[in-house]
């Protein structure tokens, strides 16, 4: 009998369940996995209060690394004893759990399994956008909100290697020392600081080529005034809420600005993609240029109290839930 946490109804953090599963065999195109360690992330806040619906009762989570313990028909590139990481699959919070094959990637040897937990969700999404979204380059200038957190930290050094001025928005102290030491070389205090302002300030008027903007509803208006003329704004989650009412003059008015709200899913559509986008995660990763501590430790059934940190904005960096 595995465990794993449930979601029965939507809400706050005291609907984490923690329950006995029955996990059965893999069926065809699965794999069953022993799972070390599990990823946090803020969209499985918005999974478990409904702003993101899932058919009730769930597994929430969606990052994972683990060995695989037995394989289904039809599964060629797996075999028992595989050390492996996911970062595109609802039902991580659980000691075991049986996923698709072709949402695996090979976890290397030199990589553990709670950097790998907590690398693949937040590692990938930095990948694409970073990547792929807006092809950063040497030379641009970014912003980037919530430096210090999970993605952020990933996000600042990736960009560093590759050649780009890092703008970081972060509340504390405590968390600009953090992006600082990710590679943000300028760093704004939102919770004291007119951002846009000091945007214009630190970049001399010219202001940036792509604002990074996972905080969504509170920073939406003022990213905006931080890009230059057909800049970028990525708005790629929803930390203080969902953005509404967007004026498409507005964009028109501040110079030709692009806006997406991408996701994911959106860029990993093929086991194809998704290899080629973690073996660029892996790369990086190996080499040095992103390191991956982790923060914080839960115990998978402390789910609540993982969440509760979390939205508290009591977390820095990358957390893991441990089976």
């Amino acid at each position: 009998m595995a465990k794993a946490i449930r979601i029965h109804k939507n809400g706050g953090p005291e609907v984490l369940t923690y329950e006995d599963v029955e996990i059965g065999a893999p069926g065809p195109g699965q794999v069953h996995i022993v799972q070390k360690a599990v990823g946090l992330n803020f969209v499985d806040t918005y999974q478990r209060s409904g702003l993101y619906p899932i058919p009730l009762p769930f597994v929430p989570g969606s990052e994972g690394a683990g060995d695989i313990v037995a394989i289904g028909k039809g599964v060629k590139d797996w075999k028992v004893g595989d050390r492996v990481a996911y970062g595109t699959a609802i039902g991580a919070y659980a000691s075991e759990r049986l996923i698709d094959a072709d949402k695996l990637v090979k976890l290397p040897k030199n990589i553990s399994y709670e950097v790998g937990a907590a690398m693949m969700l937040k590692g990938l999404t930095v990948q694409y956008l970073l990547r792929q979204t807006f092809k950063v380059r040497a030379g641009d200038t970014l912003l980037v909100h919530a430096a210090a957190g999970g993605i952020g930290l990933i996000l600042c050094q990736w960009a560093k290697a590759l050649g780009a001025t890092v703008i970081g928005t972060v509340s504390s102290e405590e968390k600009a020392k953090l992006a600082k030491k990710a590679g943000a070389k300028h760093i704004i205090f939102y919770t004291r600081e007119d951002f846009a302002a000091r945007v214009k300030d630190i970049t001399k008027g010219k202001l940036c080529d792509v604002v990074y903007d996972g905080v969504g509803k509170t920073t939406f208006a003022g990213s905006l005034d931080c890009l230059k003329p057909r800049g970028l704004m990525v708005s790629f989650g929803n930390a203080s809420g969902p953005v509404e009412g967007v004026n498409l003059g507005i964009l028109a008015q501040k110079g030709s600005l692009f806006v997406t709200r991408p996701t994911l899913a959106s860029y990993a559509t093929t086991p194809e993609s998704l290899r080629k986008m973690a073996k660029d995660l892996m790369r990086v990763v190996a080499s040095g240029d992103v390191k991956i501590p982790v923060h914080s430790r839960f115990a998978l059934a402390d789910a609540a109290k993982s969440h509760e940190a979390l939205e508290g904005r009591e977390t820095t960096g990358t957390t893991v839930l441990l089976p």
